[in-house]
């Protein structure tokens, strides 16, 4: 490494001065290397180890390294769901004092995945609409704070399991801008055409390499991301008019809002000349309602989905032993310390890096209720936590960060229930107070 090595971090990591920044980063050593799948990029990218962490290499331009940083900090500023920026590296020269390229370096999502890596043999329609469908909620919260992505593609997307479904990632920010005065409805609907065309073009692309299912149609799919956006857009912002009698609709249409995991900030509320109609229409929506509840109440960071979920289950643990008359954050507090908490413990320590405590939890529900269904009665969390570990979390491959190879079935990355006889293991008493019985 030469002297001339100009580095731009708002983070202090002392380990950025160890990487090898005086190769090329195709020259890069294997140990330095970390053998992740990563996405289609038009620059060359690579995975790296630095320190405790995990961080992707992209080789660009000064510029663009520089405006995508800087885009990437105002973005998660914003709480728009996108990669953590670290670093621009330029200056680099190698030994003999010849110019390399600048870098953008970014911390790598743990527990995510390019939509590539989700499957090898066949991609299921239902599959692709989930992954369309949580890029048009991506898209929608991007073009509420006024970002134009302008390179709108499953290829630029990072997907994380969230409680059934997918939470989309933003990762390449360089062809984006951000308006301070909020997009056009031309803009809009531009963002929207380039996502449909990119990702028809993706599935296409899989389709002639036989990779999906006879039955996805990807025009179709692609098409998706039109009526997903369109229906999300309007409950969020459209407005809405009814009489001044049916007041309580004001309430109903906030607890909608809610309920897609959207805050209104403000909402602007109009009476007509004669005082009989009534409009109203949110003007400022922000995304994560559930995550910030649970946050508040638990101390626990979860996605979208899975914190609605765990919020389900506080609620019913709340409901089941009749304490709605005590604070919400005492028997959240409790609902912690006697639920949450001793199932995440029971996980043994070779596979917790399978997947996040959170979608654990949201998994072993699933397993506990299906596992009463067949039994016909409630099944006690220490048997469903045996069970689940076992039968189910013990075969699915790990996703904190994800070793080659790098695609893997499509069954033993969403679905896969592998029996199987292995000696159970439970780290909870079933005889212990604690294990309450799920309401289902």
């Amino acid at each position: 490494m030469t002297g001339s090595l100009s580095i731009t971090s708002a983070l202090t990591d002392p380990a950025l001065l160890d990487l090898p920044w005086d190769l090329p980063l195709e020259a890069w050593p294997s140990e330095t290397i970390a053998a992740l799948p990563k996405g289609i990029s038009r620059h060359l990218v690579r995975f790296a180890h630095l320190g405790s962490h995990v961080v992707a290499v992209k080789e660009t331009t000064a510029e663009m390294a520089k405006g995508e940083y800087e885009m990437l900090r105002a973005l998660q500023r914003l709480d728009i769901p996108c990669v953590d920026p670290v670093a621009v590296i330029t200056n680099r020269t190698d030994d003999e004092g010849d110019a390399l390229k600048p870098v953008l370096v970014t911390r790598h999502l743990r527990f995510s995945l390019p939509y590539r890596a989700l499957f090898s043999q066949t991609l299921r329609p239902d599959t692709a609409t989930r992954l369309v469908d949580a890029l048009a909620v991506l898209l929608v919260r991007l073009h509420v704070v006024g970002f134009f992505w302008g390179d709108v593609s499953l290829s630029n997307t990072l997907f994380r399991r969230d409680a059934g479904s997918f939470a989309a990632y933003l990762v390449d920010a360089e062809t984006g801008k951000l308006y301070e005065g909020g997009l056009s409805d031309g803009q809009r609907e531009n963002d929207l055409e380039i996502a449909r065309v990119n990702i028809a073009g993706e599935l296409l692309d899989l389709e002639a390499g036989g990779k999906v299912a006879d039955e996805l149609d990807p025009v179709n799919i692609s098409n998706g991301i039109i009526e997903a956006y369109r229906s999300l857009w309007d409950e969020l912002t459209g407005p809405e008019v009814f009489s001044s009698a049916e007041r309580w609709r004001i309430n109903e249409r906030v607890n909608r809002l809610n309920d897609l995991g959207f805050d209104i900030e403000e909402l602007a509320i109009k009476t007509d000349e004669t005082g009989t109609r009534v409009r109203i229409q949110p003007k400022v929506v922000d995304a994560g309602h559930h995550q910030r509840r649970l946050l508040r109440l638990t101390g626990l960071d979860a996605g979208e989905n899975q914190a609605r979920r765990l919020l389900n289950d506080l609620d019913s643990y709340r409901a089941a032993y009749g304490k709605d008359h005590l604070d919400e954050e005492m028997v959240a507090h409790e609902w912690l310390m006697r639920v949450f908490e001793p199932v995440v413990r029971a996980i043994p320590l070779d596979l917790r890096r399978k997947l996040e405590p959170a979608e654990v939890f949201h998994q072993l529900l699933e397993h506990r209720w299906f596992m009463a269904q067949q039994a016909g009665h409630d099944i006690p969390l220490a048997e469903a936590v045996t069970s689940y570990v076992n039968e189910v979390l013990r075969h699915r491959r790990d996703e904190a960060t994800v070793i080659d190879p790098v695609t893997s079935s499509i069954s033993a990355v969403l679905d896969d229930v592998v029996p199987t006889e292995t000696a159970a293991m439970s780290a909870i008493d079933p005889d212990d107070e604690n294990d309450w019985r799920l309401k289902v």
